[in-house]
């Protein structure tokens, strides 16, 4: 006779337990403390089995027979409910496990060492208040663009479009460090770009944290476009000279015996030179076998006649991963020598500026002199390439 919610409400324990039997194999457990557990007994590959369907009067008579008659379909697909029960919850705690926000504490926690604490007090902070709340619990392999446009716009509505790009770049790093973890396929990230207005008119993005910055030359060292592209990747933040400046370069302005470019700066009306450090030189002539026949340094693709294209190196980056927008420009290379000279090398500020070129008024009332802090700016400039060597070999961290 099946079970009725009148039987089963009114059904008293014994002093040992007891079943009261319903339809299909389902039965009502009844202990001596009074708790009422549904159970399924089935057999499988010969084999008596128990389910478990959970505890009456939180599983009603109703919903323990509708989840018997899943289990019962998996059975008569030769599927065995217990086990499938297990992958299920496996599942669940793997999915729990790569969820956005383990994922971001992880990478977090790996990469804050090389951070300043304001830095690292500014991320975490702009996660734990801006992202986690709607995406952290989310399996982070599921995570699609839309649902980060949707966490973007939330900040960007509270007119904190600044932070909203922030967020946008934080979000992409987590999805990156997810990818290279095995525990995502890609970054939705980028099919975002545009998505968001410019933060700031005149600002360039630039990484400036120095184990991101590892991150980062580690990136183009696998690059795998044209070598032409792949030397200006390499020498734009060794030589932080201005973009135009670094694609235009002519092999006549080089005395590589002497490590010394010098150039005219159009922006600021006035001769430049640039000390190169011994990695500098190296690359430059292992480029020179090249492209040494031609009059640029770094000759377009179409033709020898003319410079590589402006967009080059931004369109190299992009291919990379990195947003041009909110996350690494070309330009950016600039403010990564700047800040790290100086903050993390502890360069004095005006030998940087006078390397970046800047207009730089000396006692005298001179505008700049390209010779003035030569010996310094030399020194510097080797400082610089060795400290990219340790931030891309990771040692700087180890």
């Amino acid at each position: 006779m099946a079970l009725t919610n009148t039987i089963i409400r009114t059904a008293k324990p014994h002093n040992k337990p007891y079943k009261m039997a319903d339809e299909k194999g389902m039965f009502l457990y009844i202990t001596p403390a009074g708790s009422k557990l549904w159970r399924l007994k089935y057999r499988f590959d010969g084999k008596e089995k128990l389910l478990s369907l959970g505890a009456y009067p939180d599983v009603s008579l109703k919903d323990a027979r509708a989840s018997r008659d899943d289990a019962r379909k998996l059975h008569a697909n030769r599927i065995d409910p217990c086990e499938n029960r297990k992958v299920q919850k496996t599942a669940r705690v793997e999915r729990a496990a790569n969820s956005f926000e383990v994922v971001a504490r992880e990478w977090f926690s790996k990469y804050r060492p090389g951070w300043s604490t304001s830095h690292s007090e500014r991320t975490i902070r702009r996660l734990e208040n801006d992202v986690f709340p709607w995406i952290g619990g989310r399996p982070i392999a599921e995570i699609g663009a839309s649902e980060v446009l949707d966490v973007l716009r939330r900040i960007e509505g509270r007119g904190t479009l600044d932070t909203a790009h922030r967020a946008h770049q934080n979000c992409s790093q987590v999805f990156r460090y997810a990818v290279a973890t095995g525990r995502a396929l890609r970054d939705p990230t980028p099919d975002l770009r545009g998505a968001l207005p410019a933060a700031n008119g005149g600002h360039f993005a630039a990484i400036t944290e120095p184990q991101e910055v590892g991150a980062l030359l580690r990136a183009i060292d696998g690059f795998k476009g044209t070598f032409i592209v792949l030397c200006a990747l390499k020498l734009a933040p060794m030589l932080f000279v201005r973009p135009g400046e670094l694609r235009q370069a002519r092999w006549q302005e080089f005395d590589l015996d002497r490590a010394e470019w010098k150039y005219w700066v159009t922006k600021t009306k006035t001769d430049h030179l640039v000390p190169l450090a011994s990695q500098a030189v190296k690359i430059l002539k292992e480029l020179h076998a090249l492209s040494g026949h031609t009059n640029f340094v770094f000759p377009g693709a179409r033709s020898h006649t003319r410079a590589m294209s402006d967009a080059a190196v931004n369109a190299a980056l992009r291919r990379m991963g990195y947003d041009t927008q909110n996350e690494m420009t070309g330009h950016g290379f600039r403010a990564m020598a700047r800040t790290i000279l100086h903050q993390e090398i502890g360069i004095a500020p005006e030998i940087i500026e006078h390397q970046l070129a800047h207009r730089v008024s000396d006692t005298l009332g001179a505008a700049y002199n390209r010779t003035k802090f030569l010996k310094e700016r030399r020194r510097m400039m080797q400082q610089w390439a060795d400290y990219l060597d340790l931030l891309r070999s990771g040692s700087k961290f180890a």
